[in-house]
């Protein structure tokens, strides 16, 4: 089958290029229509459930939305764990499900579920959403004008810009922060109200009743059936204004004996027609339009207006950036006073990544070429053997495409780790072409001798390649975040080593017989005449194979003194980005109103601005925004750097620093958005029964971990207590009186202010009525215990007569997980030493007092290195036990395979070294770079021992055959080595690029195979001919016991038969 390839591809040369020119064409195209990513797309197994509570404290909130809702969902499949925040005014409930859930069913499920929760009054519809890396802005802009006003601003923006970003490709959401909107304020006048025996009550639920919107159904019409729909929306003010508000009947019945006689008639004439007297609602109440601000938003201490553009999952992050760009100075043009500062752009990040991957990935391959044509001096030998790079990554593309995977720095950085390797194959097939046309002796020619020599390596190239590809067979068992990351990754490398083993049996052989028709002129060296190399690698070895006890006592020990550096081995989990900015975020104190909210902003703007490398600041405050999704008044400050600021690593720890050192009540932090969230943090959570518990041991624990060096910017989850009245109802007093508790609380919930009554619709556009009240002094515990409650009976009652107050706390928000009350204390870790700081945080948390029922665990980054790292430790062993049984189906045996493996130890003489001389830690991608060592370094090992056996199979002793393959194989074993060091050395420096496909998987892979191939050479020789001879002796025991056994020669031996 594989001689047929080969023939066919020599004497099919034209039909062979033409499809190597189609490959080429529909590789170049498919690379040019990939979609530009930062990361590979991954599906996020988390719902989120945020419920609206007007009025609510959080206590209200657990009690009546969180708790119901969590019992609902907790028991569904796949869900792994439940997470709730209950605030003031709103539930956030997050349900995360194991990876691999198929998502849309879960949320099926889960919206099925919810529907049965019964909600309490005043809560507003439940939002459920599957949560996305996606989630956050992939662009945003600010937007000011000297000359207009925010009301203009916000009309202009709204009209002309908003739709036109709506309609580009793959736009989910346009989130729109500091406009100006327009609602209607309702006031109530308290005397008018008194005159005509109403309650602020009674006429909101009149109104509420008015304005019922309602379909009822279908209804039969003869034959036809059409549908009934009450809808009482207002559609202007002035139909507001006119609603009139019945005075009689029910709880609202007018006292007639205070009224005049005049007024006595009319309303007894009034009654005998059937009608009830009315008062117009203008006539109550002061109804009037208004504009309002949002949200706060300002740029460079300037109002402005914020636009945050958020992706579909699908869509192309820098073709929809573009767009958004485009359509920004279109709108630009036809508003010349419009000031548009771009806040914050993934696309540019992104592009200049994939730029500088694909300037490594070149660079890369110039080596590996340069490596080459050392060895073998001969251009067009070099030229026939370059090819497979191009050939196979534009395949590799071709597949890519096909599979929807988007070109990111995963896939890119799997292409530069690829150049060294898809070189391999063809390296080792030309190198043999090459060695036998120099040969006087060969007695082969022409398209023959090349079929013969391509033939005889296809056995080790293929072992080799499928080696190779074994190896990321295990990253299936990786679950999570690091499986879906490294999986293109994977994918990548696969591609692109099976279209290098097609390559090598039928583009090289084709061009081989191309440019060698009439073999080689001046480089007919006999076998004998070896370089200096291999003359030098033969002495050695020679010498090892006389001295088999020093070789590998000496192996041994620079094995264990390597091992012995690994305590000087830091761990982390994966590299962070370093994009010049910062995403701050300010977590207000309870109580804090927006205006002193603001005035904070502009004290930390103010003191940005005085460094000269800041070259944008903008905040908001209120508004909806990926981090404020319930619209409280914390505020989110964008902060833009000049590319070239020095000593970045430690800018937002200075920043942190000097925010601190104006003593806000409330929190401060900066969001990291390298890899979708901070990747650099030690987390220790806080379980208990309740807040009065786990409260004291947070604190603590705070207190502890700010004395830990090695953590900085150290804060908690808790947030402070509002101070808490309590109303006791005397029931007794209560209904002396007509009244309940229910009645209370609604009487007192409308005092609140800014609550909406009703909304007046026209034309599609709807505008909130607004319950406002008259500037009044703050409420104090004698105010509050001296309101007064109208009964149904009309009589005013004094509160404190019907209720006591009792004084208490209550917590601004409340956290969940998994039914337990939670808290987090958080720190950021100094360096890359991740382990370090966590074994420092672990002291802590050890020597920490706490109750038996409160849990205190570490989590965060160090969690996610523990769980990733044993994941990547049984993806290696299964990755070796795949290997060697590849192996043992090759050579048909199990001795040989196993020297062969006995080249893997010695990887990590060379990691660990590397590491150490670079500063590198052991991290995930260093993880991932020894999972690679282990198909890279297996192959030298193939190519060595398959020499051997054949030379055995034609009868030379274990020995010879050793000596005489170090001399033929050491070249291409070599060439491979140091054309997959050269393709690897760029991503040694600058990393710029490659946020995760970083320098330590370079340093390991390059530290790595260095060591192994040295140690390969001498060791499995070394390895090979004492298990040939434990064989030998075996079988003479064996024989001396069972006469019948037949002698042992080399026609029995295990080998690979050599076709020549």
């Amino acid at each position: 089958m594989i001689k047929k390839i080969i023939d066919f591809s020599l004497h099919n040369k034209l039909a062979v290029w033409l499809m190597t020119l189609i490959i080429l064409s529909a590789g170049v195209y498919s690379a040019m229509k990939m979609k530009m990513e930062m990361l590979p797309s991954m599906s996020t197994p988390v719902i989120s459930i945020t419920t609206p509570y007007p009025g609510a404290t959080p206590e209200d909130v657990l009690n009546g939305v969180t708790d119901p809702i969590e019992k609902k969902v907790k028991n569904l499949s796949s869900v792994d764990k439940v997470t709730s925040q209950s605030l003031e005014n709103a539930s956030a409930v997050t349900v995360q499900y194991k990876f691999g859930t198929d998502m849309d069913k879960a949320q099926s499920e889960l919206e099925k579920q919810i529907e049965k929760v019964d909600l309490p009054e005043g809560a507003q519809e439940k939002q459920i959403s599957q949560m996305s890396m996606y989630t956050f802005p992939i662009i945003s802009y600010s937007l000011s004008s000297d000359k207009a006003d925010i009301k203009d601003l916000t009309k202009r923006i709204k009209e002309d810009l908003v739709p036109e970003i709506e309609g580009v490709e793959g736009v989910t959401n346009v989130t729109f922060s500091g406009q100006e909107v327009e609602q209607v304020e309702l006031q109530f006048d308290d005397k008018k109200l008194k005159k005509n025996n109403l309650t602020e009550e009674s006429v909101l639920q009149f109104i509420k009743g008015a304005t019922t919107d309602a379909p009822l159904g279908l209804y039969t019409f003869g034959s036809d059936l059409k549908s009934i729909i009450v809808n009482g929306q207002f559609t202007s003010v002035d139909a507001l204004k006119d609603l009139k508000i019945p005075l009689s009947g029910g709880d609202n019945q007018a006292d007639t004996a205070k009224a005049s006689p005049e007024e006595q008639a009319a309303l007894a004439k009034m009654m005998q027609a059937g009608k009830v007297p009315t008062v117009m609602l203008s006539d109550i109440a002061t109804i009037k339009n208004v504009e309002s601000r949002e949200s706060i938003s300002k740029t460079n201490g300037k109002d402005s207006l914020s636009i945050q553009v958020i992706k579909s999952d699908d869509a192309n992050t820098v073709a929809l950036a573009n767009d958004v760009k485009d359509k920004v100075k279109e709108f630009k043009k036809n508003n010349k006073d419009i000031n548009a500062v771009l806040m914050m752009d993934q696309a540019k990040p992104i592009e200049d990544s994939v730029k500088t991957m694909a300037e490594k990935a070149i660079i890369g391959a110039l080596f590996a070429v340069i490596m080459i044509l050392v060895f073998l001096r001969n251009i067009r030998s070099t030229m026939i053997a370059v090819v497979s790079i191009p050939m196979s990554i534009l395949m590799a593309m071709l597949i890519l495409k096909q599979m929807d995977i988007s070109l990111n720095i995963m896939t890119l950085g799997a292409m530069t780790v690829a150049i060294g390797r898809v070189i391999d194959d063809s390296i080792v097939v030309i190198e043999n072409i090459f060695r036998r046309m120099s040969d006087p002796k060969e007695k082969l020619s022409g398209s023959e001798l090349i079929s013969s020599a391509t033939k005889e390596m296809f056995i080790p190239i293929m072992s080799s390649t499928m080696v190779t590809i074994a190896v990321f067979l295990p990253l299936g068992l990786v679950s999570g975040s690091i499986g879906e990351i490294f999986r293109p990754f994977a994918y990548t490398v696969v591609f692109a080593l099976l279209a290098s083993l097609l390559i090598a049996i039928t583009i090289v052989p084709m061009l081989g017989h191309t440019f060698f028709k009439n073999g080689i002129k001046g480089h007919h060296d006999d076998e004998a005449k070896v370089g200096r190399i291999a003359s030098f690698y033969h002495k050695v070895l020679e010498w090892s194979l006389k001295h088999k006890l020093i070789v590998s006592l000496l192996s041994i020990g620079l094995l264990l003194g390597s091992l012995f550096l690994t305590p000087f081995l830091g761990t982390s989990f994966i590299s962070t980005g370093e994009d010049k900015f910062l995403a701050l975020t300010y977590k207000p104190k309870p109580g804090e109103t927006e205006e002193e909210v603001v005035k904070k902003g502009e004290q930390v703007q103010k003191t940005l601005a005085e460094n000269n490398d800041v070259v944008n600041i903008q905040y908001s405050v209120g508004g909806e925004n990926p981090f404020n999704p319930v619209a409280t008044n914390d505020m989110a400050m964008m902060v833009e750097y000049k590319k070239d600021t020095p000593k970045w690593e430690s800018e937002a720890e200075r920043v942190l620093n000097k925010i601190a050192s104006f003593k806000h009540e409330g929190t401060w932090k900066n969001q990291d958005f390298a890899t979708g969230g901070s990747t650099n943090t030690v987390t220790v959570t806080v379980n208990g029964p309740s807040m009065n518990e786990i409260r004291p041991v947070t604190e603590q624990l705070e207190k502890e971990m700010k004395d830990v060096n090695t953590v900085t910017n150290v804060s908690s989850s808790l947030t402070d207590s509002y101070d808490a009245y309590t109303l006791k109802v005397d029931h007794n007093k209560l209904s002396e009186r007509g009244l309940t508790a229910g009645q209370i609380a609604m009487a007192l919930n409308q005092r609140s202010d800014n609550k909406v009554v009703t909304k007046i619709g026209d034309n599609g556009k709807s505008t909130d009525v607004v319950l406002t009240k008259e500037k009044e002094s703050k409420w104090t515990k004698d105010k509050l215990e001296n309101t007064k409650i109208t009964s149904p009976l009309g009589k005013e009652i004094k509160l404190s007569d019907v209720v006591t107050i009792e004084e208490g706390k209550t917590s601004d928000t409340i956290k969940r997980e998994d039914g337990n009350i939670s808290a987090t204390v958080e720190g950021k870790i100094k360096g890359k030493d991740v382990s370090q700081a966590t074994q420092d945080v672990a002291k802590k948390v050890n020597a920490l007092k706490h109750p038996s029922n409160v849990d205190v665990h570490i989590g965060g980054t160090s969690e996610d290195i523990g769980e990733s790292f044993s994941q990547l430790g049984l993806a290696m062993l299964a990755a070796i036990g795949i290997v060697y049984l590849i192996l043992v189906l090759t050579f048909k045996g199990g001795l040989a395979p196993l020297a062969i493996l006995f080249s893997l130890p010695f990887t990590i003489i060379g990691v660990i070294l590397g590491l150490l001389a670079f500063g590198e830690t052991l991290s995930v991608p260093s993880m991932i770079g020894m999972l690679m060592l282990i198909g890279i370094v297996v192959t030298n090992a193939i190519v060595l021992i398959d020499r051997v056996i054949n030379k055995e199979a034609e009868g030379l002793s274990t020995r010879d055959a050793l000596l005489e393959a170090a001399m033929t194989r050491v070249r291409p074993i070599l060439m491979t080595a140091l054309a997959t060091v050269g393709a690897l050395l760029p991503l040694l420096f600058g990393g710029d690029g490659s946020v995760l496909i970083s320098k330590a998987l370079a340093v390991t892979v390059i530290g790595g195979l260095t060591s192994s191939t040295l140690l390969t050479l001498i060791v499995v020789p070394v390895v090979y001919e004492i298990l040939m001879n434990l064989k030998q002796r075996f079988t003479k025991d064996e024989k001396k016991i069972n006469p019948f056994i037949p002698t042992h020669d080399a026609s029995t031996r295990v080998h690979i038969k050599d076709n020549r």
